[in-house]
C-alpha cells in the first residue's frame, strides 16, 4: 500500500485531548513536546498512527481478517487501547496512474520506549507478510496527551 496523507487534524480519545507540534519561543531555540512540559493534567507521549492497505494481489482483506489482526496482534501490543478508522488512499505509481485502495487507519497513543518502538515495527512486518502488502505508512509525533 501506498497512501498519500494531507492535512492537518486533531484527535479526541476518550476525555483527553491529543495534541502534537513542536513549540517556539521568541528568541529561543525550537523545544519539542517532550522537552516541554506536558502540564499537570497530561504527560509526555507518541501518537503513531498506522495505514495498513487491504487490497491484495487476491482480493482484500476481509473484515475478519482485519479483526482478528487487530485482537491478535494489535491489541495483545497495545493494550491500553487504540483508535480505527477507514478511509481510501492514493497514491501515483511508477507508471503515473493513480491507484486508489481501501485502507485502515490505526492510531496508537502510547509511551516514547523501545518496547513500543519494536511493537509498533512487528506490528507492520506482521501485517505486510500475513498480507501480501508491498509496505504500511506510518507516522508518529510526541504529543501531551491526558485521560
Amino acid at each position: 500500500m501506498r497512501t498519500l496523507l494531507t492535512g492537518i487534524f486533531g484527535v479526541v480519545i476518550g476525555a483527553g485531548i491529543v495534541a502534537g507540534t513542536g513549540v517556539m519561543a521568541r528568541g529561543a531555540a525550537p523545544q519539542t513536546v517532550a522537552s516541554q512540559s506536558c502540564g499537570t493534567a497530561s504527560a509526555p507521549q507518541m501518537r503513531t498512527t498506522l495505514y495498513f492497505g487491504t487490497a491484495r494481489p487476491k482480493g482484500s482483506v476481509s473484515e475478519l481478517e482485519w479483526q482478528m489482526f487487530l485482537r491478535d496482534e494489535v491489541t495483545v501490543r497495545f493494550p491500553s487501547g487504540l483508535t480505527v478508522w477507514e478511509a481510501e488512499g492514493q497514491w501515483k505509481g511508477a507508471d503515473g496512474s493513480v491507484g486508489h485502495e481501501r485502507t485502515k487507519v490505526l492510531l496508537l497513543v502510547h509511551p516514547d520506549t523501545g518496547t513500543a518502538r519494536e511493537s509498533v515495527q512487528a506490528l507492520m512486518q506482521r501485517y505486510r507478510k500475513t498480507f501480501d502488502q508491498e509496505s504500511v505508512l506510518w507516522e508518529t509525533a510526541r504529543v501531551c496527551a491526558a485521560s
